[in-house]
């Protein structure tokens, strides 16, 4: 009978470090998930315009954009100042450089903020995945709380009946000697 009882209290034990292990397992597979979608996030669907805004606002940030530009306005500027005649097509004050280069504003500024604008657009969905994830992880903390405390409980208990059946048997095994030393 005690022996029963003792197997009883082991299986008990066991059967909660069963639920622990799943409870963790669980858990481990629920979080490769998340980082599985973090590193292999689902591809953008760009159109061709979107596309040339990306490129034109990273060629027209760029250092490589400012020099090119920088020396094809002073080898404009200096042709026109050192030109003889006929060959002098935009004299000093240099308008149609002028008209070209607000041309080229007028048109890259858009562009660019096209580009800034779906930059924003991503910069937003990925701070509200973050915020989605530190959701998750919030819930997912306070439920592993919740089950490790449930656990804990019920290891608590198992801990009180084993002990209340360990004073039982010391009862028993005492009664057992003063019967003896009585009968002696």
């Amino acid at each position: 009978m005690k022996n029963k009882e003792i197997d009883q209290l082991l299986c008990d034990e066991n059967n909660h470090l069963k639920k622990l292990h799943k409870i963790v397992k669980e858990t481990i597979l629920a979080e490769e998930l998340i980082v599985q979608n973090l590193v292999n996030p689902p591809l953008d669907v760009l159109t061709p315009g979107q596309k040339l805004s990306d490129k034109v606002a990273r060629f027209g940030g760029s250092w490589q954009f400012i020099s090119w530009f920088g020396i094809l306005l002073t080898i404009w500027i200096i042709f026109n100042v050192l030109a003889v005649g006929h060959y002098k097509f935009d004299p000093y004050p240099f308008i149609l450089m002028n008209l070209i280069l607000s041309c080229i504003a007028a048109l890259q500024a858009p562009i660019i903020m096209m580009s800034q604008n779906r930059q924003e657009e991503k910069d937003r969905m990925r701070s509200e995945n973050d915020y989605l994830i530190n959701l998750k992880a919030e819930m997912q903390i306070r439920s592993l709380n919740k089950k490790i405390d449930v656990l804990i409980e019920g290891q608590v208990k198992t801990l009180f009946e084993t002990q209340e059946k360990q004073f039982a048997l010391l009862r028993e095994i005492n009664e057992k000697l003063e019967n003896r030393l009585i009968n002696s």
